[in-house]
């Protein structure tokens, strides 16, 4: 079949490849499909919203790239979104982060030309970062001249993003989608998805992966978590817990166990998050009939998660011996039901 060019790198963004996983849980007898948001040209999901929360006000001459200085906080993904499209039209961008942002995050922002400010010392009362960073944001916009907040957290052009998204998933499995895991952090794919699937009344369970320490779908306090881009200290505006069916928290060895597992049997590298939406489709295994399609949708690529969680100095430092975490949770995968 023949393409006409595109027009332009952000015309690549959406209509990212939907791939059936056959050797990720042998025995299982539900299909099993992973929406690969990698595919993006920025590497991740978050181009999508990106996209959706600037485009707009670029055509429309709100954001002017002579005067104009997009300002946001970012653990990495967004960062590189904004990064790219404000690097296409030449608008100034100025991106906070913390210690937590890998190097490789860092040197993908500079190379866009992005102004990376980093605060170093975590908000006291909660021992998180993003407190401190979202306090930094609001310093910069209220001090530079003609600065836009996108603001991830509350801008419902966010979750819009995403309803295209689910459109794509749903198209492509003809509407038969019975389970969708999608991974939590701003909540915007979420939510995006949920609106879709009430807006067409499809009858899909709706699987929130939280992480263990988030406070998005728990009422413990926030606690330490080591795999960016998932879960979150503070609650964002756009947060709606009725949109969901079932929530399933993981933890961050069971995030590394998963991106690992995914990789071995079928040789894909993925995020964090990705990992984390493969334990919670084992944890929910037994809950899923025969014949049954499932999505999880994969929001980046493991490039950026090599010094970490593809990482065996990292993943021994931080929870054990490598191997011997590999065969227990082996057991535990096997033993799921």
């Amino acid at each position: 079949m023949k393409h006409k060019p595109l027009s332009g790198i952000l015309s690549t963004i959406g209509q990212t490849p939907l791939v059936e996983l056959c050797n990720l849980m042998p025995g299982f007898g539900a299909r099993i499909f992973a929406k690969l948001e990698r595919f993006n040209p920025g590497g991740s999901i978050k181009d999508r919203t990106a996209a959706s929360m600037l485009l707009g006000k670029i055509n429309s001459g709100e954001l002017d790239p002579v005067r104009s200085v997009v300002i946001e906080s970012s653990s990495g993904n967004l960062a590189i979104g904004i990064a790219q499209i404000c690097r296409y039209f030449g608008i100034r961008f100025v991106c906070v982060v913390d210690p937590k942002t890998a190097n490789h995050n860092l040197a993908i922002l500079r190379a866009y030309g992005a102004e990376v400010e980093m605060v170093t010392d975590p908000d006291p009362q909660t021992g998180e970062y993003l407190p401190v960073r979202l306090r930094r944001v609001q310093e910069l916009v209220q001090t530079v001249p003609h600065a836009f907040w996108p603001n991830q957290y509350a801008n419902t052009l966010n979750p819009r993003a995403h309803e295209q998204t689910m459109r794509e998933i749903s198209t492509e499995l003809d509407g038969h989608v019975d389970n969708l895991f999608c991974a939590t952090s701003t909540t915007g794919t979420l939510r995006g998805c949920a609106n879709y699937l009430r807006q067409h009344h499809m009858p899909t369970r709706l699987v929130a992966v939280d992480a263990v320490g988030s406070v998005l779908f728990g009422s413990a306090p926030a606690g330490a978590r080591l795999i960016p881009g998932h879960g979150a200290s503070v609650l964002p505006k756009l947060l709606d817990r009725t949109a969901v069916d079932e929530v399933v928290h993981v933890t961050d060895l069971e995030c590394v166990v998963g991106c690992r597992r995914l990789t071995l049997r079928e040789a894909i590298l993925a995020g964090g998050s990705s990992g984390a939406v493969i334990a919670a489709l084992e944890r929910l295994s037994c809950s899923i009939p025969d014949g049954a399609n499932c999505v999880l949708i994969f929001p980046d690529g493991g490039d950026r998660y090599l010094d970490t969680i593809y990482s065996d100095t990292w993943v021994t430092e931080h929870f054990g011996e490598v191997s011997q975490l590999w065969k227990d949770s082996e057991l535990t995968a096997e033993g799921t039901c």
